[in-house]
Protein backbone atom coordinates (compact mmCIF):
# COMPACT_ATOMS: atom_id res chain seq x y z
CA UNK A 1 0.00 0.00 0.00
CA UNK A 2 1.08 3.45 -0.35
CA UNK A 3 2.95 5.02 2.64
CA UNK A 4 1.02 8.56 1.97
CA UNK A 5 -2.48 7.18 1.54
CA UNK A 6 -2.26 4.62 4.25
CA UNK A 7 -1.26 7.42 6.95
CA UNK A 8 -3.64 9.85 5.76
CA UNK A 9 -6.44 6.82 6.26
CA UNK A 10 -4.76 6.07 9.36
CA UNK A 11 -4.51 9.00 10.85
CA UNK A 12 -6.50 11.60 8.95
CA UNK A 13 -9.44 10.07 7.76
CA UNK A 14 -13.30 10.42 9.71
CA UNK A 15 -16.49 10.46 8.16
CA UNK A 16 -17.83 13.67 6.84
CA UNK A 17 -20.46 15.59 8.48
CA UNK A 18 -24.08 15.08 6.66
CA UNK A 19 -23.65 17.71 3.40
CA UNK A 20 -19.75 17.56 3.29
CA UNK A 21 -17.46 15.30 0.95
CA UNK A 22 -14.35 15.62 3.07
CA UNK A 23 -11.28 13.47 2.65
CA UNK A 24 -11.33 10.83 -0.09
CA UNK A 25 -12.14 12.89 -3.31
CA UNK A 26 -9.26 15.28 -5.21
CA UNK A 27 -11.52 18.30 -3.82
CA UNK A 28 -13.80 18.63 -0.55
CA UNK A 29 -17.28 19.98 -0.89
CA UNK A 30 -19.35 21.82 2.21
CA UNK A 31 -22.05 23.92 2.32
CA UNK A 32 -22.04 28.00 3.49
CA UNK A 33 -25.62 28.99 5.07
CA UNK A 34 -27.54 31.04 2.94
CA UNK A 35 -26.91 35.01 3.53
CA UNK A 36 -23.50 33.98 4.48
CA UNK A 37 -19.84 34.63 3.27
CA UNK A 38 -17.07 32.41 3.53
CA UNK A 39 -14.52 33.50 6.17
CA UNK A 40 -10.79 31.28 5.68
CA UNK A 41 -7.53 32.33 6.84
CA UNK A 42 -4.15 29.73 6.74
CA UNK A 43 -1.27 29.97 8.85
CA UNK A 44 1.78 27.80 8.75
CA UNK A 45 3.82 26.52 11.87
CA UNK A 46 7.89 25.71 10.92
CA UNK A 47 9.87 23.48 13.18
CA UNK A 48 12.67 25.52 14.62
CA UNK A 49 10.51 29.03 14.17
CA UNK A 50 7.11 28.30 15.86
CA UNK A 51 7.67 25.14 17.81
CA UNK A 52 10.62 23.87 19.23
CA UNK A 53 11.61 19.99 18.03
CA UNK A 54 10.91 17.97 21.54
CA UNK A 55 7.20 19.68 21.98
CA UNK A 56 4.60 17.71 23.30
CA UNK A 57 2.69 16.19 19.66
CA UNK A 58 -0.42 16.63 21.36
CA UNK A 59 0.24 20.66 22.29
CA UNK A 60 1.35 20.97 18.73
CA UNK A 61 -1.79 19.42 17.24
CA UNK A 62 -3.99 21.63 18.87
CA UNK A 63 -2.00 24.46 18.93
CA UNK A 64 -1.97 24.30 14.85
CA UNK A 65 -5.92 24.28 14.74
CA UNK A 66 -5.97 26.99 17.33
CA UNK A 67 -3.96 29.48 15.89
CA UNK A 68 -6.46 29.57 13.05
CA UNK A 69 -9.60 29.47 14.52
CA UNK A 70 -8.11 32.40 16.59
CA UNK A 71 -8.40 34.39 13.16
CA UNK A 72 -12.23 33.33 12.68
CA UNK A 73 -12.86 34.91 16.08
CA UNK A 74 -11.54 37.69 14.89
CA UNK A 75 -13.43 38.12 11.91
CA UNK A 76 -16.76 36.89 14.05
CA UNK A 77 -17.00 34.08 11.89
CA UNK A 78 -18.70 30.27 13.06
CA UNK A 79 -16.19 27.85 12.20
CA UNK A 80 -17.12 25.30 9.49
CA UNK A 81 -14.24 23.02 8.44
CA UNK A 82 -10.96 22.75 7.84
CA UNK A 83 -7.31 21.81 5.76
CA UNK A 84 -4.54 20.50 7.12
CA UNK A 85 -1.19 19.71 5.48
CA UNK A 86 2.01 18.10 6.91
CA UNK A 87 5.41 18.16 5.42
CA UNK A 88 7.14 15.50 7.76
CA UNK A 89 10.93 14.33 7.42
CA UNK A 90 9.93 10.70 8.53
CA UNK A 91 6.95 8.96 9.48
CA UNK A 92 6.29 8.59 13.49
CA UNK A 93 2.97 6.78 14.35
CA UNK A 94 3.36 7.51 18.05
CA UNK A 95 3.69 11.52 17.45
CA UNK A 96 1.27 10.99 14.49
CA UNK A 97 -1.55 9.24 17.12
CA UNK A 98 -0.67 11.77 19.84
CA UNK A 99 -1.05 15.07 16.94
CA UNK A 100 -3.99 13.79 14.78
CA UNK A 101 -6.17 12.74 18.04
CA UNK A 102 -5.41 16.29 19.69
CA UNK A 103 -5.84 18.02 16.50
CA UNK A 104 -9.34 16.20 16.55
CA UNK A 105 -9.97 17.16 19.88
CA UNK A 106 -10.54 20.65 19.34
CA UNK A 107 -11.91 19.90 15.69
CA UNK A 108 -14.90 18.48 17.84
CA UNK A 109 -14.91 21.21 19.98
CA UNK A 110 -15.29 23.68 18.13
CA UNK A 111 -17.76 22.02 15.30
CA UNK A 112 -14.62 22.53 12.45
CA UNK A 113 -14.14 19.38 10.99
CA UNK A 114 -11.38 18.11 8.91
CA UNK A 115 -11.98 17.83 5.76
CA UNK A 116 -9.05 17.30 3.53
CA UNK A 117 -5.27 18.43 2.99
CA UNK A 118 -1.92 16.95 2.16
CA UNK A 119 1.19 15.07 3.30
CA UNK A 120 4.61 15.10 1.89
CA UNK A 121 8.23 14.61 2.81
CA UNK A 122 10.23 17.11 4.06
CA UNK A 123 13.80 17.30 3.84
CA UNK A 124 14.58 19.11 7.39
CA UNK A 125 11.81 19.75 9.88
CA UNK A 126 8.10 19.66 10.54
CA UNK A 127 6.17 22.03 8.88
CA UNK A 128 2.49 22.62 9.45
CA UNK A 129 -0.25 24.54 7.16
CA UNK A 130 -3.48 24.53 8.59
CA UNK A 131 -6.45 26.69 6.54
CA UNK A 132 -10.00 27.23 8.56
CA UNK A 133 -13.44 28.10 6.68
CA UNK A 134 -15.83 29.53 8.32
CA UNK A 135 -18.91 32.11 7.64
CA UNK A 136 -20.39 35.04 8.95
CA UNK A 137 -23.04 37.68 7.52
CA UNK A 138 -21.02 39.97 5.82
CA UNK A 139 -22.68 42.90 7.18
CA UNK A 140 -21.61 41.77 10.70
CA UNK A 141 -18.26 40.81 9.83
CA UNK A 142 -15.95 42.11 12.35
CA UNK A 143 -13.51 44.29 9.63
CA UNK A 144 -9.84 45.90 11.10
CA UNK A 145 -11.02 48.92 9.17
CA UNK A 146 -14.32 49.86 11.14
CA UNK A 147 -13.16 51.12 14.44
CA UNK A 148 -14.61 54.63 15.24
CA UNK A 149 -13.50 57.27 17.58
CA UNK A 150 -15.68 57.08 20.62
CA UNK A 151 -15.35 53.43 21.02
CA UNK A 152 -14.09 51.33 23.71
CA UNK A 153 -10.82 49.16 23.69
CA UNK A 154 -11.65 45.53 25.08
CA UNK A 155 -9.30 42.55 25.58
CA UNK A 156 -10.28 39.17 26.16
CA UNK A 157 -8.53 36.86 28.43
CA UNK A 158 -4.97 38.44 29.64
CA UNK A 159 -1.61 39.23 28.56
CA UNK A 160 2.12 37.74 29.06
CA UNK A 161 2.58 34.64 30.36
CA UNK A 162 3.19 32.83 26.65
CA UNK A 163 5.84 35.10 26.48
CA UNK A 164 7.53 34.61 29.35
CA UNK A 165 7.41 30.90 28.78
CA UNK A 166 8.52 31.51 25.68
CA UNK A 167 11.19 33.23 26.67
CA UNK A 168 12.15 30.28 29.47
CA UNK A 169 12.20 27.70 26.98
CA UNK A 170 14.73 30.05 25.01
CA UNK A 171 17.03 30.24 27.86
CA UNK A 172 16.64 34.19 27.81
CA UNK A 173 15.75 34.22 31.30
CA UNK A 174 16.66 31.92 34.40
CA UNK A 175 15.15 28.70 34.70
CA UNK A 176 12.39 28.77 37.08
CA UNK A 177 10.51 25.60 36.61
CA UNK A 178 7.30 26.56 39.01
CA UNK A 179 7.24 29.70 36.64
CA UNK A 180 7.73 27.54 33.44
CA UNK A 181 4.72 25.34 35.03
CA UNK A 182 2.57 28.43 35.41
CA UNK A 183 3.15 29.73 31.79
CA UNK A 184 3.80 27.26 29.65
CA UNK A 185 0.13 25.97 29.03
CA UNK A 186 -0.46 29.12 27.52
CA UNK A 187 2.19 29.39 25.10
CA UNK A 188 1.05 25.56 24.40
CA UNK A 189 -2.30 25.03 24.49
CA UNK A 190 -4.27 28.06 23.49
CA UNK A 191 -7.97 28.14 23.66
CA UNK A 192 -8.88 31.10 21.25
CA UNK A 193 -12.62 32.76 22.35
CA UNK A 194 -14.23 31.48 18.95
CA UNK A 195 -17.68 31.39 20.78
CA UNK A 196 -17.34 34.79 21.92
CA UNK A 197 -16.55 35.95 18.58
CA UNK A 198 -19.32 34.97 17.03
CA UNK A 199 -21.32 36.55 19.57
CA UNK A 200 -19.35 40.34 19.00
CA UNK A 201 -20.84 40.17 15.67
CA UNK A 202 -22.90 42.93 14.83
CA UNK A 203 -22.16 44.14 18.49
CA UNK A 204 -18.02 44.73 18.11
CA UNK A 205 -16.69 47.42 15.63
CA UNK A 206 -13.96 46.06 14.63
CA UNK A 207 -11.41 43.05 15.98
CA UNK A 208 -8.16 41.57 15.39
CA UNK A 209 -6.23 38.29 17.53
CA UNK A 210 -3.44 39.65 19.22
CA UNK A 211 -1.06 36.98 18.29
CA UNK A 212 1.93 39.24 17.46
CA UNK A 213 1.73 41.52 20.36
CA UNK A 214 -0.73 44.41 21.71
CA UNK A 215 0.78 47.07 20.96
CA UNK A 216 1.81 45.93 17.17
CA UNK A 217 -1.42 44.26 16.66
CA UNK A 218 -3.62 47.30 17.60
CA UNK A 219 -1.81 49.45 15.61
CA UNK A 220 -3.15 47.52 12.45
CA UNK A 221 -6.69 48.14 13.30
CA UNK A 222 -5.42 52.01 14.27
CA UNK A 223 -4.19 52.36 10.58
CA UNK A 224 -7.01 50.96 8.54
CA UNK A 225 -9.32 53.09 10.89
CA UNK A 226 -7.71 56.09 10.07
CA UNK A 227 -7.60 56.82 14.21
CA UNK A 228 -5.83 56.02 17.20
CA UNK A 229 -5.99 54.90 20.59
CA UNK A 230 -5.51 55.66 24.00
CA UNK A 231 -4.97 52.43 26.72
CA UNK A 232 -4.57 52.68 30.62
CA UNK A 233 -1.26 50.37 31.43
CA UNK A 234 -3.09 49.51 34.87
CA UNK A 235 -6.22 47.90 33.41
CA UNK A 236 -4.36 45.80 31.10
CA UNK A 237 -5.41 42.60 32.17
CA UNK A 238 -1.83 40.51 33.26
CA UNK A 239 -1.59 36.66 33.67
CA UNK A 240 -1.96 36.47 37.34
CA UNK A 241 1.41 34.07 37.19
CA UNK A 242 3.56 37.10 36.37
CA UNK A 243 2.60 38.82 39.78
CA UNK A 244 6.14 39.60 41.52
CA UNK A 245 8.10 39.40 38.54
CA UNK A 246 10.33 42.39 37.30
CA UNK A 247 8.09 45.52 36.55
CA UNK A 248 10.30 46.15 32.80
CA UNK A 249 9.94 42.29 32.49
CA UNK A 250 6.25 42.23 33.00
CA UNK A 251 5.67 45.50 30.63
CA UNK A 252 7.42 44.14 27.75
CA UNK A 253 5.68 40.38 28.06
CA UNK A 254 2.15 42.20 28.27
CA UNK A 255 2.53 45.45 25.33
CA UNK A 256 4.97 43.13 23.01
CA UNK A 257 4.37 39.40 23.74
CA UNK A 258 2.98 37.24 21.34
CA UNK A 259 1.45 33.86 21.13
CA UNK A 260 -1.56 35.28 22.87
CA UNK A 261 -4.65 34.15 20.85
CA UNK A 262 -7.29 36.45 22.41
CA UNK A 263 -9.27 38.86 20.57
CA UNK A 264 -8.37 42.94 21.01
CA UNK A 265 -11.69 44.76 19.39
CA UNK A 266 -13.11 48.39 19.70
CA UNK A 267 -17.15 48.80 20.60
CA UNK A 268 -19.26 51.50 21.27
CA UNK A 269 -19.54 52.19 24.98
CA UNK A 270 -23.44 51.94 24.92
CA UNK A 271 -21.98 48.16 24.26
CA UNK A 272 -20.63 47.61 27.54
CA UNK A 273 -23.62 45.87 29.21
CA UNK A 274 -24.03 43.77 26.49
CA UNK A 275 -20.61 42.93 26.03
CA UNK A 276 -19.90 42.06 29.63
CA UNK A 277 -23.16 39.74 29.58
CA UNK A 278 -22.11 37.92 26.35
CA UNK A 279 -18.80 37.02 28.20
CA UNK A 280 -20.38 35.85 31.05
CA UNK A 281 -22.32 33.66 29.08
CA UNK A 282 -19.29 31.98 27.47
CA UNK A 283 -17.08 32.06 30.84
CA UNK A 284 -14.99 34.65 29.55
CA UNK A 285 -12.45 37.18 31.60
CA UNK A 286 -12.83 40.46 29.70
CA UNK A 287 -11.94 43.60 30.05
CA UNK A 288 -12.00 47.21 29.18
CA UNK A 289 -8.62 49.26 28.65
CA UNK A 290 -8.65 51.74 26.90
CA UNK A 291 -10.80 54.35 24.04
CA UNK A 292 -10.47 54.83 20.13
CA UNK A 293 -9.49 58.81 19.95
CA UNK A 294 -9.04 60.44 16.86
CA UNK A 295 -5.23 61.58 16.76
CA UNK A 296 -3.58 58.93 15.00
CA UNK A 297 -1.47 56.43 16.46
CA UNK A 298 -1.16 54.08 20.13
CA UNK A 299 -0.26 55.84 23.14
CA UNK A 300 -0.23 53.27 26.40
CA UNK A 301 -0.18 55.54 29.58
CA UNK A 302 1.32 54.94 32.99
CA UNK A 303 -0.60 55.51 36.49
CA UNK A 304 0.77 59.14 36.22
CA UNK A 305 -0.54 59.51 32.67
CA UNK A 306 2.79 59.73 31.29
CA UNK A 307 3.31 57.84 27.50
CA UNK A 308 5.20 54.42 28.08
CA UNK A 309 7.46 54.35 25.26
CA UNK A 310 6.98 51.61 22.89
CA UNK A 311 10.29 50.49 21.73
CA UNK A 312 9.29 47.25 20.57
CA UNK A 313 6.03 46.82 19.55
CA UNK A 314 5.74 43.46 18.98
CA UNK A 315 6.60 39.67 16.99
CA UNK A 316 8.82 40.40 13.11
CA UNK A 317 9.39 37.02 11.16
CA UNK A 318 11.75 38.24 9.53
CA UNK A 319 13.23 40.65 11.51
Amino acid sequence: MNIEFDLIARYFSRPAPCGFLGVGDDCALFPVAAGHHLATSTDLLVEGRHFFSDVDPAALGHKALAVNLSDLAAMGAQPVACLLSLSLPAVDHDWLTAFSQSFYALADQAGCPLIGGDTTRSTAGIVISVTVMGQVRPDQALRRAAAQVGDDVWITGDLGAANIALRLLQNELPYNPDLLEATRRALEWPLPPWQFGQALAGVAHAALDISDGLAQDIGHILKASGCGAELEYLALPVAPALQGLDSQLVQAAVLAGGDVYQLCFTAAAGERARILALAAASSLQVTRVGRVVAEPGLRVRAADGTVIPLDKAGFDHFS
